[in-house]
């Protein structure tokens, strides 16, 4: 078998006597369209920070592409190709949408040691944030301050962001969250135009969006994967809609 992108083997991780992810071994393969289920309380950031870095496991390997980056620092791990976005939006509020993307690309090429200053010299990193912010179609709101947009446009600039890291792995915490379900198509429409060698694996509530998105899902629960296969695997296991699946799909 081929090294999957990312994968976990036996991942545990402990807060004193409470175990929060337990003998977790799960891969992402080259290309997944692939999503993290569970309810409340199931660990899905917690092994979404396992996954970055963010949080070093108490046991258990974590490996890019066949190597072993269990205990690389978060920023090296982005390095190397694992980019999140985060359940609460992390953006300069701020400064424009441009701005925002420009600082990842800067950062990504080396030239932003004096953030905005450095990239506002470089025409190549504006070039390449202008390409990102037309990949999720907000190009018309490039030159408007995030704060002025609306929640879900909002998201679409942390993956505009995520992107500029140049990821091999996207990782996306609760992209809808706050999104109105009439307008969640956007968010999937945007999702949908990312380059297929990206391998991406979202944490979300809306099955909807998970059902229209994913290729494999994933279900967590007590920190421990529960089930896994296609989504119409996933729909018909009886213990999975008794666990989960039947509450979240009424709502």
């Amino acid at each position: 078998m081929s090294a999957a992108m990312l994968e976990t083997r036996d991942l545990c991780k402990n807060f004193g006597a409470l175990e929060v992810s337990r003998e977790v071994n799960f891969r992402l393969e080259r290309g997944a369209r692939h999503a993290l289920i569970g309810p409340n309380g199931a660990g899905k950031t917690t092994f979404i920070n396992l996954l970055t870095g963010a949080l070093l496991p108490s046991r258990g390997n974590i490996l890019l592409e066949g190597e072993d980056v269990t205990s690389l620092a978060q920023a090296r791990r982005v390095k190397r190709g694992i980019a999140r976005t985060f359940q609460i939006n992390q953006l300069f509020r701020g400064l424009t949408v441009l701005e925002n993307v420009c600082i990842a690309v800067a950062e990504r090429m080396g030239v932003g040691g004096s953030m905005l200053r450095a990239a506002g010299r470089h025409a190549d990193v504006i070039a390449e944030a202008m390409r990102l912010i037309e990949m999720v179609k907000l190009q018309e709101d490039a030159g408007r301050r995030v704060v002025e947009l609306p929640y879900g446009r909002q998201r679409l600039v942390e993956i505009a962001i995520a992107l500029g890291l140049n990821p091999r792995v996207l990782l996306l915490d609760e992209p809808a969250a706050g999104i109105p379900s009439a307008e969640s198509h956007i968010l999937l429409d945007a999702i949908a135009t990312l380059p297929k060698e990206i391998a991406v694996l979202i944490i979300e509530h809306d099955m909807d969006l998970v059902f229209r998105f994913a290729e494999r899902i994933t279900v967590l629960v007590s920190g421990a994967i529960f089930a896994e296969g296609t989504p119409a695997e996933i729909a018909d296991n009886a213990e999975v809609r008794s666990v989960y699946l039947g509450t979240a799909l009424d709502g």
